[in-house]
Formats: C-alpha cells, structure tokens, sequence
C-alpha cells in the first residue's frame, strides 16, 4: 500500500491554500507516476491535512469537487486511488488525525486491513514522515512541494527514501521484486 500526500506530492502547493477546484494543478508527472504505481498492482490512498476547511476558507462540498478532479484527473490518466483520507480540522482542534499525529495512516490500515509495516508514505513534509515513524511505515520523502526544505530535517530519520518527485520514487520501485503491500 503506497499513501500519497497530496499538495506538494501530487500537485501544486501554495501557502494560501488549495481553496478551489481550479487552483489544483498537478505536478509534472505525478499523474502519470500514479498511474504506474496502479499498474504496478499497489492499492494508493491519499492522506492530507486540509485546515482550510476548519479554518472556514473553503467547505467540506469545495473540498469534496477539489478530490473529484484530482481522482478524474489521476483516473484520466490510467490511475487509480483507492481513497482519500483528511484531517479537516483546524490546526488547533486537538485532533488524532492531523499529520505528524498518526490517525489518517491508522484509519488508512484499518479500511483495507494492511499493517502499517507494508505502507509507503511519501510526503514533502516532516509531518508526512513523522506520522510514517509513528505507525512504522515507511518514510519516504520527495523534493517537490516543501521536499528540499524539509530534507536536512528528514535525514535524521531513519530508513528515509529521498526521491526527486513521484516519478523518480516510481521508478526505483520498478527493479524490486516482491508482491507489492
């Protein structure tokens, strides 16, 4: 099971927010290294940190059509995600779910009954490598987004993977043999 971050992994940051279907624009090649990871027989799911909502910046529907054209889009392009976890709550809610808190990663587990051990996390922030630590999943970091940042900070982390983006993380998986998690 690979989980996926969405903004800065999947498409385009921005510190004002993701607030709109519009204003989600994939990376270059993440569409397409999703669709490889699919065809490669791993089940995706997204985990995302979305305090826009609870922030009041956009609402649950704005949020709802914003995942719909990331799904058509990564589906357009011969993708497949399983399923989209958030953390909609504000960042001072005391919630379990909000990223490095592992809760998104221990509700992903339980839906599709896998060991946080055969997880993939692929983040560009220290939180998406923090709440891999605390389930013991695999950390693995790309550049894009916050990635080259957050990478000093990520080398303390051990067993971390670091990768150019989701096309380059793609491709070191193509020569592993085994049945993918």
């Amino acid at each position: 099971m690979i989980v996926l971050d969405r903004d800065g992994v999947i498409n385009r940051d921005s510190k004002e927010f993701i607030k709109s279907p519009e204003e989600w624009i994939p990376l270059p090649g993440s569409l397409e290294a999703i669709a490889e990871l699919s065809r490669m027989g791993f089940r995706i799911a997204v985990a995302t940190n979305q305090s826009g909502v609870g922030r009041g910046l956009f609402d649950q529907d704005t949020l709802d059509r914003i995942h719909a054209r990331m799904i058509g889009s990564v589906e357009a392009a011969g993708g497949v995600i399983s399923g989209v976890f958030v953390c909609p709550h504000h960042p001072d809610d005391g919630c379990d779910c909000r990223k490095p808190l592992p809760g998104l990663l221990r509700q992903i587990a339980a839906r599709y009954a896998v060991s946080p051990k055969e997880m993939i996390v692929v983040g560009d922030s220290l939180r998406d490598l923090e709440a891999a630590v605390a389930v013991g999943a695999q950390p693995v970091l790309v550049r894009t987004g916050n990635g080259i940042a957050t990478e000093k900070q990520a080398q303390q982390i051990d067993n971390i993977r670091i990768h150019n983006d989701l096309h380059d993380f793609t491709d070191s998986l193509t020569g592993q043999i085994g049945k993918p998690a």
